[in-house]
């Protein structure tokens, strides 16, 4: 008994036109992996409870150094004299910073911190760590043929030793984490999702400079310095999708600026020989 063989036919299905209200996808070469629980809106809200969280702890340190430590001194002395109360105020803020980031993640159910800002340890950690020093010793070498000035804002906290070391210790610590949890964790991932790769690793690094420009007198040679660093940062983690491996980078960065700063004044005890340009 055989068998009729029915005739195959390829279904072409017809065209169709997308609907009015349906959004095009970027280029291929513009589109990104990237696909955060959040947007930017709680970007917005990162950055004013950020703004928020210093201005009423500066407020209290200000308040609270003048009554027990400070009590011949008039509020705004205390503030201008004595710098590194304001870093005590900005590293509270941070723990309000956090505790905001954490909660905005939290709303997604089986969703972990580390895991929605892609927290992932690269397995040769000390080749980022030897990126960070290169990118502070190439950086330190450009900043000998660009104008810099002589004297910034932020030299008011190196004027005593221990102001020096307060500010290492928040520079190494406190602020590459602070600085890769929102530029690289939160703020790049929602840029990226929305104009690509290649214009979200500029933009971030644009948002990086302007962080730091108030500290840099808001000249240019130093703020496009930090800029450059902001772009490698971000560079960094849009290749290995590891907020953990910018933070390493950016870590040895700051750190072996404060080495050769402590080097250079003989271990914080001499400030008067710190005349060269170190960007936090």
């Amino acid at each position: 008994m055989s068998t009729r063989e029915s005739p195959q036919f390829d279904f072409i299905p017809p065209e169709s036109t997308p609907p009015e209200n349906q959004v095009p996808l970027p280029p291929a070469a513009a589109r990104s992996d990237e696909n955060p629980v959040w947007g930017g809106w709680e970007i917005l809200g990162i950055m004013l409870v950020t703004i928020a969280s210093v201005f009423f702890f500066v407020i209290m340190v200000t308040i609270g150094a003048r009554r027990y430590i400070y009590p011949h001194e008039q509020l705004m002395e205390v503030v201008q004299g004595h710098p590194i109360l304001l870093l005590i105020a900005q590293g509270l803020a941070y723990l309000v910073v956090i505790a905001f980031m954490v909660l905005l993640v939290k709303r997604v159910r089986d969703l972990t911190f580390a895991g929605a800002i892609r927290w992932n340890w690269p397995m040769n950690p000390w080749v980022f760590l030897l990126g960070g020093v290169g990118l502070s010793v190439a950086l330190q070498i450009l900043g000998h043929f660009l104008p810099i000035p002589k004297e910034l804002p932020m030299d008011r906290f190196f004027k005593t030793p221990i102001e020096a070391w307060g500010v290492a210790i928040f520079g190494i610590l406190v602020a590459p984490l602070m600085e890769e949890l929102f530029f690289r964790g939160f703020l790049y991932p929602v840029l990226a999702r929305w104009l690509g790769v290649s214009v979200s690793v500029v933009l971030t690094g644009i948002g990086f400079g302007l962080l730091h420009a108030s500290q840099l007198g808001r000249a240019w040679a130093p703020v496009f310095m930090i800029f450059l660093v902001g772009v490698v940062l971000t560079t960094v983690r849009a290749v290995t999708k590891s907020v953990a491996s910018s933070w390493l980078v950016h870590f040895a960065y700051n750190g072996t600026i404060f080495t050769l700063m402590f080097i250079a004044t003989s271990g914080f005890r001499h400030m008067e020989k710190l005349n060269a340009f170190f960007a936090i």
